[in-house]
């Protein structure tokens, strides 16, 4: 750990702790849901998430913004749940938002921050034309620490 350098650790066992790091002479990206940097230990296997989607179960797929992200977050969860890893081994995320303005970052941050608490993996948000198909507004891929 490099000195100087805050940093916020999660509970994982065995000495296998994602670390993250938000250096002081950067901007705080946490208020609006992420960290700078996520260190996983050399010992960790790594899994990479698919885009996750607002699709339910069904496929279906609500055309309003803020049911899309809830649901591709609900089944982010599954995903992660599905592979035997928890939230805090999570180290990165990066979303994909269809016609990305200002307005879409309070429903983002609500979200992320509500599902990873204070273990804010890194993030990268990424606008774009559109998706998949047509009525996706949003989706989100997550790189997993396994242990």
């Amino acid at each position: 750990m490099t000195m100087g350098i805050p940093t916020a650790t999660t509970a994982n066992e065995d000495d296998l702790k994602l670390t993250i790091v938000n250096p002081q002479n950067l901007y705080d990206p946490t208020p609006n849901g992420y960290s700078t940097a996520v260190i996983v230990p050399s010992r960790a296997r790594v899994a990479y998430i698919s885009g996750q989607g607002g699709q339910d179960r069904t496929g279906g797929l609500s055309p309003d913004f803020t049911v899309q992200v809830e649901q591709a977050y609900a089944n982010l969860r599954n995903a992660i749940e599905g592979i035997g890893a928890r939230l805090d081994q999570v180290a990165k995320l990066t979303i994909y938002v269809v016609d990305h303005d200002m307005s879409k970052l309070e429903v983002l941050t609500k979200n992320v921050k509500a599902m990873f608490g204070k273990a804010l993996p890194a993030q990268t948000l990424v606008p774009v034309p559109k998706l998949a198909i047509d009525p996706m507004l949003f989706e989100v891929e997550a790189v997993v620490m396994l242990e």
